[in-house]
């Protein structure tokens, strides 16, 4: 999947900062798959990296809606998928074509539809060490990042 870069976090701030570095570099049609336990902090880094994308409204975890869509230097379409059941029904929102919609699609819970991801997505894995830190490992053609 091309190079890989790891990431320690120490706090919600820091992971956001992360995020806000990672979000300031986006291009169009970026697509952000991130992997990770409920509580390992997705949604803190998915909040910086709308901040890297001079997103000004607070993001919240889109789990009721399933997709969220900010205004920002780009869109972001913010997708929380842990409710969905795989693939045929992530399709059948058509989300999919938010992929190629000049915007950034950063999707929580991406696992579920793995096989739908473009081959160039960035995927990051976010895992929970014994003393409350985070890994954030990011692997993916684009990741040419300054972190």
């Amino acid at each position: 999947m091309g190079k890989t870069r790891k990431l320690t976090s120490h706090s919600p701030e820091e992971t956001m900062e992360i995020g806000e570095r990672i979000g300031s570099q986006l291009l169009p049609n970026s697509i952000i798959a991130l992997h990770g336990s409920l509580g390992s902090g997705k949604t803190c880094l998915a909040k910086g990296i709308a901040r890297g994308l001079d997103i000004e409204e607070d993001i919240i975890s889109p789990s009721f809606t399933l997709i969220s869509e900010y205004e920002g230097r780009l869109p972001l379409f913010h997708m929380d998928l842990y409710r969905i059941e795989g693939t045929e029904e992530f399709e059948m929102l058509g989300a999919e074509e938010m992929f190629y919609a000049d915007g950034v699609s950063l999707i929580e819970w991406a696992e579920k539809i793995e096989e739908l991801l473009p081959k160039d997505h960035v995927r990051i894995e976010i895992s929970i060490r014994s003393d409350g830190s985070r890994d954030i490992s990011l692997s993916g053609s684009e990741i040419g990042f300054e972190l």
